[in-house]
């Protein structure tokens, strides 16, 4: 889940979208702005190349939040207005916080369903299936694109690329292929679904599109994974793989309640939101307590459990199932809660702050200025899914968002699509594409994608087409 981050900004109290509030004074040719500007950019500059030095991407953007907005309280204080400064990180800080604790349980969640065995479960069944290399690039890419919209893109890759791994370790082709289609898959199933991409996640909690009105762009953003795929496909040998059934695995207990409290809680916060009109958070943290009492549950009735299966291994006398109980680990929800990506969330954080201290000084409004009003909306929601192949999109919509351009329903269900699958334009736009890069050890490379962005490009405008075909 290495980019499954979350984010908000300068949250109007008397209004449940986005606003770019601007400070009392404009610092954007100060020495104080200028500096916050090359502060910000060089923190960045160490995020984009964590993965050649090795520095968690959370550390540069947490020191430049700091530093900049101790510079902002410093400025203002000097001007006897600090209440100003301090009230704009306060509204920073209180919508980081609940995107925190949302995608926290979501995260949670996925954690727990990994460790009952839920996703290790689908990838055997694949695997044991013996398909042909042609049958098995789309049926790991549709899943990528299915799982992705309730799943982080990066868990959906990832468990897909163990998969390709598994049946073709030496097809070097069919990896790179095969990587290069599920990154595009995972990318686009997190468009239409409000829990499948945090962008998306932001824009709804924004109230600028209605958790339904999003599936709008279920064809759309289908259509950017089919297009690239279709080509793709006629490259890949049609060849069957050997079906693997040395693997043996059950489901923990519990697997199939926990994926039910999941969808649960998914409406829980549906509801909250569009019924109650409460922050969908409420539903998030509703849903973290069915978790913890079914938790509660599975440990205490763990002992009788454990004798009940154990005096039937005893009568079966099956020696392997006897040594499996005795490495049974209880439920512990607490461990699902610390293995969540902390320094992804961190990293968003600093990234909030670092992107709100700017908009406070003022810059976020020259932008706006320069895309929305020189621009037509069409170019620019156009250009964001362009710089989110280069910019990670979390703070690239974050950034639009603050700007709360003029825009219709239209182009805010666009920047949502753009923003979402114009990472896959290249293999470092996502999170999807670094971590496979990764867990490839250089089958699936950065040059191997590029060979194929024409065909990627080709679905980019095709879902932009649709979209306004379909949604005009």
């Amino acid at each position: 889940m290495k980019k499954f981050v979350v984010a908000l900004l300068l949250f109007v109290i008397s209004s449940p979208t986005f606003a770019s509030t601007v400070g009392e004074l404009d610092l954007t040719s100060s020495f104080v702005g200028i500096l916050s500007l090359i502060l910000f950019s060089f923190a960045y500059l160490l995020v984009i190349g964590e993965e050649f030095i090795h520095l968690r991407k959370s550390k540069p953007v947490l020191v430049a939040a700091g530093i900049i907005w101790f510079m902002i309280g410093w400025v203002y204080t000097q001007h006897g207005i600090p209440k100003e400064a301090e009230e704009a990180f306060n509204h920073n800080l209180l919508e980081y916080a609940q995107l925190l604790l949302f995608l926290l349980v979501a995260m949670t969640y996925i954690n727990a369903m990994e460790e009952r065995g839920v996703f290790e479960r689908l990838r055997i069944w694949m695997i044991a299936k013996g398909l042909s290399l042609r049958s098995l690039f789309w049926l790991t890419g549709i899943l990528a694109f299915i799982i992705s919209s309730f799943a982080n893109n990066l868990t959906t890759a990832m468990l897909m690329c163990a998969i390709v791994l598994k049946v073709a370790p030496n097809n070097l082709k069919f990896i790179n292929i095969a990587c290069i289609n599920i990154v595009v898959a995972s990318n686009a199933g997190g468009v239409f679904s409000p829990f499948g991409d945090i962008t998306t996640l932001m824009i709804w909690q924004a109230g600028l599109v209605q958790f339904e009105q999003f599936f709008v762009l279920l064809l759309p953003s289908f259509v950017n994974f089919l297009i690239p795929a279709t080509i793709m496909s006629l490259f890949i040998s049609n060849q069957a793989s050997a079906p693997i059934t040395d693997e043996d695995f059950v489901l923990k207990r519990g697997a199939k309640r926990i994926i039910f409290l999941f969808v649960l809680t998914i409406a829980t916060a549906v509801i909250c939101h569009s019924l109650v009109n409460m922050p969908p958070v409420l539903g998030m943290m509703l849903g973290l307590g069915y978790l913890k009492f079914l938790g509660f549950y599975l440990r205490k009735s763990l002992p009788r459990s454990l004798n009940k299966k154990r005096t039937q291994a005893e009568i079966l006398k099956d020696d392997k199932a006897l040594k499996s109980l005795g490495n049974i680990v209880p439920f512990d929800i607490f461990d699902k809660i610390a293995r969540a990506e902390w320094d992804t969330l961190l990293f968003f954080y600093g990234v909030v702050m670092c992107v709100g201290g700017l908009g406070f000084m003022g810059y976020l409004g020259l932008v706006s200025e320069l895309l929305y009003s020189h621009w037509s909306p069409t170019y620019a929601n156009i250009l964001v899914g362009v710089l989110s192949a280069i910019v990670d999109n979390i703070p690239v919509v974050f950034a639009v968002l603050s700007m709360n351009p003029m825009m219709d329903l239209q182009q805010w269900l666009l920047v949502t699509m753009t923003a979402g699958v114009g990472g896959s334009l290249l293999s470092v736009g996502s999170a999807a594409g670094v971590a496979l890069m990764g867990q490839t050890k250089g089958k699936y490379s950065f040059l191997g994608h590029l060979k194929w962005s024409w065909a990627i490009v080709l679905g980019y405008a095709g879902s932009i087409y649709l979209h306004f075909l379909l949604n005009g």
